[in-house]
């Protein structure tokens, strides 16, 4: 496992890497979360539909909250989701490929879910 964690490091250090730019979460207690999301850390609501928020960070980026029966996110079952922000995502999706790292499901226009060494899903996701 070690081997793995130590070539994803080699892999993504050709990535240029900008920031953190996403984060999600699939929870049981979603409307919970949301609830907290707005009126204890104070972030802003800019998208609400059924088992699905999305909140504004101050820098513009996103937060976004799935309820458990969401469709299309079941594979969000290890924690929150990380996105890590990337400058050319087709090229580093390839790098990905090309180590040989478990991509889940095809690209969005801005994103590719994949599954890391310590089984924990991430995101590359355009800057």
């Amino acid at each position: 496992m070690l081997a793995c964690a130590a070539l994803m490091v080699v892999i993504l250090a050709g990535m240029e890497i900008t920031g953190l730019g996403w984060c999600g979460t699939r929870t049981d207690h979603s409307r919970e979360l949301a609830h907290f999301y707005e009126h204890v850390l104070g972030l802003r609501l800019v998208h609400q539909e059924a088992e699905f928020w999305v909140f504004e960070l101050p820098d513009g980026r996103h937060a976004e909250i799935f309820g458990s029966s969401y469709r299309g996110k079941e594979h969000f079952a290890t924690g929150p989701v990380v996105g890590f922000a990337v400058r050319d995502l087709p090229a580093a999706v390839d790098e990905l490929r090309g180590a040989g790292v478990e991509l889940l499901g095809e690209p969005g226009p801005t994103w590719q879910h994949f599954r890391g060494p310590d089984g924990n899903v991430y995101e590359l996701v355009t800057s």
